[in-house]
């Protein structure tokens, strides 16, 4: 695996810890000697800073691998230790939620606020027959309401199943059948880029009779937040106002405790199979190390610290890094609900300046939309309150991280480059602030507590210096406990590979340098990277097929420089289509056609219109010689194909 996985980039530049941030760090050294003499003691430690209503006395069960079970005979509340904790601890007036619309409304929501909006919204799902156990979906902008659906779900023992509001009808009504949900929590609409971006009818159509394929069955209500204030079709009996029934609902509400390996969230990722995956995660372990690593990772500290994580709930970044782990600690935060550019592309400058932001967690993706911008725009504003700054979602290139550290960072934050996934619940690689000199570009070591491995096809380390396959092998706290409904595909997808050894596949590949550091180097199967997101190629290519001109597609991820990949197309027209039709326009229609089937992060950058595709005897279309194409290479080796002469002919058209 080594020798395919090359390396182009020698990095030499260090950033050592200034001697003032490393003396009020919450992390120091000794996590990693504790960690590493006892491993499970050490996560014992840490899940004793929540509240347990139930002591826990098991650490950690892997008596029937891969299913592990974390603290499993310990009962606790997740909403709890987010909200009526810090309440009874004399912090209910403390902010939680520093929130600004895009059009620049503001709200400020205390712990207190939050906790009794969270109580009632508990006891309005409890009267709508959720109950411990049951899936409910949400389907939200980034506003209060979505955070506090989110707890009050959790707060009853069900669990939450969120979709980014980007995503279209179908790809809704897939996650809502998959799970089983018997509610949405929704809003007629919300602010983006300048406008409102209409939910509940995409919320509608995923639950309406189609085709004749019959109605959503399991969903029972629909709940409502007056946001947008776009025209909403209603459904009487189904449909409810959020402010009809949320205020009048009583605040008085008993958390109860829950055993640790109760189902907390299923969160749906792209499968390279283009049936979405419903990764499960549960409470107790996960909110141990969603809180440890916020809290070191991110350097919090709740009395002081205006932390902004810029993610959206529906994606895995949002649920540890918004919701629970900034609230498990108590920590005041911003929380915006529009897009990087609207109403001007300084937006998220003056945010920070206004709301005196000290902590910042944000894409690469973004930083090199910045770039691209000029620094002139972030210079016309007051970033002075930044002392720490995070980048997750995808491996950063060492440009963008000096840029980010020098015109952001004003050339003395530290920079947190973190490595995880929607599987592994809460990051596992990335520097310690206060600790870890810094490398622009890699994502340094292991947090405490977590073990991983560069490897080779067989499993064997590559050492020092090697690239390979990146391994974890030891269970972790937060790790996913399966895909919902679908054991053998979890073994088969993430353990299958290394089942021998018991390691778990990310499917990145990585090297370490010569000081062991480790170093992304992105997917190694299909599943593209798209700022920060994970797309499945199968997925926009089943969208294609399902365009009535297309008999044939293929998708693959070619390099760019603001999204780190963009999606580029090859399709085939059927014959008697192009007939009827011109091939004029055709390319940016079947961009929109995508943007309407899954959403528009899946749009392609371009779409080649050709006659064949290149594919093995066997069928296997080779897209590693349409990457070539796409990103302007020499086309690679071509003698496995069916018919070598395709790819010259693609070549052609391309260019």
């Amino acid at each position: 695996m080594s020798s395919q996985i090359d390396h182009l980039l020698n990095e030499t530049r260090r950033f050592a810890p200034s001697a003032d941030f490393a003396a009020q760090a919450v992390a120091d050294r000794t996590l990693y000697e504790r960690a590493a003499a006892d491993r499970e003691g050490f996560w014992a430690d840490q899940a004793r800073e929540l509240h347990w209503h139930t002591p826990f006395t098991q650490v950690l069960d892997w008596s029937n691998p891969p299913f592990a079970e974390w603290f499993a005979d310990g009962e606790l509340n997740v909403a709890y230790n987010c909200l009526d904790r810090h309440v009874e601890a004399g912090n209910g007036d403390r902010i939680a939620l520093r929130w600004e619309g895009e059009p620049g409304d503001q709200r400020n929501v205390t712990y207190a606020q939050l906790t009794d909006e969270v109580k009632r919204l508990a006891n309005v799902l409890t009267e709508l027959g959720v109950e411990r156990g049951d899936r409910v979906a949400l389907y939200l902008p980034m506003i209060p309401e979505a955070i506090a659906s989110m707890l009050a779900v959790a707060r009853i023992g069900a669990v939450h199943s969120v979709v980014f509001g980007g995503f279209s009808a179908d790809s809704l009504r897939a996650r809502i059948d998959d799970a089983g949900a018997k509610l949405v929590i929704t809003a007629d609409g919300g602010w983006r880029k300048g406008k409102v971006s209409p939910l509940k009818p995409a919320v509608d159509l995923a639950l309406a009779d189609r085709n004749g394929s019959g109605e959503q069955e399991t969903v029972e209500h629909v709940l409502v937040v007056k946001r947008g204030g776009n025209e909403v079709d209603w459904s009487e009996g189904r449909d409810l106002w959020w402010h009809d029934v949320v205020p009048k609902a009583s605040a008085d509400h008993e958390a109860e405790a829950f055993p640790a390996e109760t189902p907390l969230f299923i969160l749906y990722t792209s499968g390279t199979t283009g049936k979405p995956k419903g990764i499960l995660h549960t409470s107790g372990g996960y909110l141990t190390q969603a809180a440890f690593t916020n809290r070191v990772v991110h350097d919090v500290h709740p009395e002081t610290d205006v932390y902004w994580c810029t993610a959206d709930i529906g994606w895995i970044t949002g649920h540890t890094y918004v919701t629970y782990g900034p609230l498990a600690n108590g920590a005041t935060q911003l929380l915006y609900e529009g897009t990087p550019d609207t109403p001007h592309p300084g937006r998220w400058w003056e945010l920070i300046e206004k709301h005196g932001v000290t902590i910042f967690y944000t894409a690469p993706t973004a930083i090199r939309s910045f770039m691209k911008i000029g620094r002139d725009v972030p210079q016309k504003f007051d970033l002075s309150s930044l002392r720490l700054l995070g980048s997750v979602g995808e491996p950063i290139n060492p440009e963008a991280w000096i840029w980010y550290r020098e015109i952001i960072g004003a050339d003395k934050t530290p920079i947190v480059d973190t490595w995880w996934q929607t599987e592994t619940g809460a990051i596992m690689i990335s520097a310690l602030p206060g600790v870890t000199e810094t490398k622009p570009g890699s994502a340094q070591v292991p947090i405490p507590g977590v073990s991983i491995a560069v490897v080779d096809e067989q499993g064997e380390p590559v050492g020092n210096g090697s690239g390979g396959l990146l391994v974890i092998t030891e269970p972790w706290p937060s790790m996913l406990r399966g895909i919902w409904g679908d054991p053998d595909r979890y073994r088969e997808t993430y353990w299958e590979k290394f089942a021998d050894k018991g390691y778990y596949f990310a499917g990145d590949g990585a090297r370490l340098d010569d000081d062991g550091d480790v170093w992304l180097l992105g997917r190694v199967d299909d599943v593209m990277n798209v700022s920060g997101h994970r797309l499945s190629t199968a997925e926009i290519e089943s969208a294609l097929v399902g365009h009535e001109g297309v008999a044939e597609a293929a998708v693959v991820g070619a390099s760019d420089e603001t999204t780190g990949q963009a999606v580029v197309a090859f399709v085939i027209i059927k014959s008697r289509y192009l007939k009827e039709h011109p091939v004029e326009g055709l390319g940016d229609e079947l961009r929109t056609w995508v943007g309407q089937q899954i959403g528009p992060i899946a749009r392609p950058r371009d779409v080649y219109i050709v006659g064949e595709l290149p594919k093995t005897r066997s069928g296997k279309i080779m897209r590693r010689l349409l990457r070539d194409v796409a990103e302007g290479r020499e086309v690679g080796d071509t003698t496995t194909l069916a018919d070598t002469a395709v790819m010259s002919v693609i070549s052609a058209q391309v260019r």
